[in-house]
């Protein structure tokens, strides 16, 4: 079927267990069923990775996508041949962290140049990003850096609840500096419009407080939630949204589960991870939501303390293939 998206996996860190969740998630016939992946990475890393977890696959090398085959049993690979054979699982190296973001840049250029449908990304180490020279936070800033985009979102999804963040990779402090009704509403506007183009034009929003007991009117914290917060919802009610808040964020979390909401705005990084995470790493999906490709990730680290001990667990980079897929399918819809 050539109508299956192509997906481009970048192979992340491969020092950590992304080259194994690849090929374990690969060996999957019901990944090749709605797309065909295409491994940006190294190849030499890729075949230590199957002999970690006992692979049956064969590896084809290409160097560019319409020179692969997309068999099942076959691992499709982009070999940008930049780590050497002798890297250590497990251990925090500059090589690394700057191969990690060449598979990124390469894997962008791709799509710009209409040659994947999606990026899938397998997890990077930010230590030894930035030990590479590559200073940024994460793969969200990394992005919107390589395509120009000025402001993305970071969205969890999971089959219970999906959560976008006002605020990501930053400290607390700086967190609740930046917060202010602008930033609140265009993150809004963006977990709105991911929304409707997945079909659900009518969302219903939760927006979290900042303080405990979402300030409590006054008794906590500065009047942050007054400030910050309430003035972006009164704007997007007036539209016609559904959009309640700001909310306490513990009974918040216990609402969605439940299937109160359809999205749940978190304020700052652990405010949102921590509930999506207490679910189950597997479970969930890492979103950057506002970018003009489509990028999906798994919701876990690089996992050094595992690395290259083929225990590795691949639900969570088939989950992202998955909701890669219907993204790109959505995009291909409405255009």
């Amino acid at each position: 079927m050539s109508d299956r998206p192509v997906i481009g996996i970048t192979m992340g860190d491969a020092a950590g267990i992304g080259p194994e969740v690849i090929v374990r998630a690969l060996a999957h016939d019901d990944v090749h069923d709605v797309c065909r992946p295409l491994v940006i990475g190294d190849a030499g890393r890729l075949k230590k990775a199957m002999d970690v977890v006992g692979s049956t696959l064969s590896l084809h090398v290409v160097d560019t996508p319409t020179q692969a085959r997309f068999q099942r049993g076959v691992i499709e690979c982009i070999d940008l041949g930049l780590i050497p054979d002798d890297l250590p699982w497990g251990k925090v190296s500059s090589v690394a962290g700057d191969a990690a973001y060449r598979y990124i840049a390469r894997t962008v250029e791709l799509i710009e140049a209409g040659e994947l449908d999606a990026i899938c990304t397998a997890p990077l180490n930010k230590e030894a990003l930035h030990a590479g020279g590559h200073v940024f936070p994460g793969h969200t800033e990394l992005l919107a850096h390589l395509t120009g985009t000025e402001e993305v979102s970071m969205m969890l999804v999971t089959p219970k609840m999906k959560v976008i963040h006002v605020t990501t990779h930053v400290g607390i402090i700086d967190a609740i500096a930046r917060i202010n009704p602008g930033l609140v509403t265009r993150t809004i506007e963006r977990a709105h419009e991911t929304l409707a183009r997945a079909g659900n034009h009518h969302p219903r929003i939760a927006v979290c407080g900042i303080n405990p007991h979402a300030g409590e009117n006054g008794l906590f914290g500065y009047g942050e939630e007054e400030e910050k917060i309430v003035p972006a919802i009164e704007a997007l009610r007036a539209r016609g949204w559904d959009v309640e808040g700001p909310l306490p964020a513990d009974t918040l979390f216990f609402r969605a589960g439940r299937g109160d909401f359809d999205c749940v705005v978190a304020m700052y990084h652990d405010q949102g991870h921590g509930p999506v995470k207490v679910m189950g790493l597997e479970a969930g999906v890492n979103v950057t939501v506002g970018l003009p490709v489509v990028r999906t990730s798994v919701d876990h680290g690089t996992a050094f303390d595992i690395a290259g001990k083929g225990i590795a667990d691949e639900r969570s980079l088939i989950e992202a293939l998955s909701q890669a897929v219907e993204l790109a399918s959505r995009r291909t819809e409405a255009a």
